[in-house]
């Protein structure tokens, strides 16, 4: 037998493909360079989208000029006298407050409801009028709803030229808005040497008369009872002064003075708390039927954590007497 004999063919070399990187010399022109905007400008597709966006804004513009002004038209304009208040004003806030903001702030007659500027108009001439605290909301429906805060009246600051009513943060409201009866509904405040630093809507500008305002809201509910008829406002000794530096006291119709302390929001440590307080007044007005008796008026101390002091002020005696709470 013949053997066949098989020859090997060579192994074919791999051939390794290395490429290699030919410098040429040029530059790569960068994406925003002019040459490349250029080239990118000038593509079919681009042009074809600038040219649709400048022939649809030309379009618009046209159109847009033949579309008739519908915010002239009747149905879309309200008068102003009949904006929506929410809520109600409260009692003691004038019932012609709308026709008010309307003249000072120069608000036409009538208004449209398609005026894009509507809103911030209507907003901005409620904020200016001093009865108004904040403009929570203004909301166009088939009217305008304008959400308010408004000022609350907390006591009646006693000058010699009058009686100039203030909130609980002490900012000066409408003088003319208040009668003479509606003035003595309030807590008065004595002792104040400094007159409104603005007109009505703005701060009066004193730490004492911030103090006192605050004091006289947090007494308001009590101050019938326990027929308390001012607060005395402590002199103002520097120009810095602060809550925590203020000493209150409370006159009352037989002309006791209960020692306070400071105002309801003073920082002090160790200062009783309002509630604290208002208990001690009530048990002392329970215990002894008000505080000009026995043989009043007294000056009654009651920032003591466990008792109240007083002393007669007739005698102007220095002797104290302790009570335990």
């Amino acid at each position: 037998m013949s053997r066949k004999t098989s020859k090997k063919r060579p192994a074919k070399k791999k051939v390794k493909v290395v490429e290699e990187e030919v410098e040429t010399g040029e530059e790569t022109p960068s994406l925003f360079s002019p040459s490349s905007l250029i080239r990118l400008l000038f593509r079919p597709k681009v042009l074809l989208v600038l040219a649709v966006s400048v022939t649809g804004l030309f379009f618009f513009q046209k159109v847009k000029q033949q579309i008739p002004d519908l915010s002239q038209r009747e149905e879309y304009q309200i008068e102003t006298k009949e904006l929506s208040l929410q809520p109600a004003p409260p009692h003691y806030v004038p019932i012609d407050i709308v026709d008010q903001v309307i003249k000072r702030s120069e608000l036409p007659a009538r208004v449209s409801l398609l005026d894009q500027g509507l809103v911030l108009k209507i907003a901005d001439a409620f904020q200016k009028h001093p009865w108004v605290q904040k403009v929570i909301s203004v909301r166009k429906t088939n009217t305008v709803e304008v959400e308010i805060l408004f000022r609350k009246p907390a006591a009646m600051v006693e000058l010699k030229q009058g009686l100039f009513p203030v909130d609980n943060a002490g900012v000066l409201l409408p003088p003319e808005d208040f009668s003479v009866s509606d003035a003595r509904r309030f807590p008065i405040i004595t002792g104040v040497s400094s007159i409104p630093a603005g007109p009505a809507g703005t701060s009066w500008g004193d730490t004492t008369v911030t103090g006192a305002a605050q004091l006289a809201e947090a007494l308001g509910p009590h101050w019938k009872e326990l027929d308390i008829v001012s607060i005395e406002a402590p002199p103002r000794v520097a120009a810095d002064v602060t809550l925590d530096d203020l000493i209150y006291r409370l006159i009352t119709t037989g002309g006791s003075e209960i020692v306070w302390g400071r105002s309801p929001k003073s920082q002090r440590r160790g200062e009783l708390r309002v509630d604290q307080k208002i208990g001690k007044l009530e048990k002392y007005y329970r215990d002894y039927g008000g505080f000009d008796r026995p043989h009043g008026p007294y000056e009654i101390d009651i920032r003591h954590w466990q008792e109240i002091s007083r002393r007669p002020l007739k005698q102007q005696s220095n002797q104290r007497t302790l009570m335990r709470r």
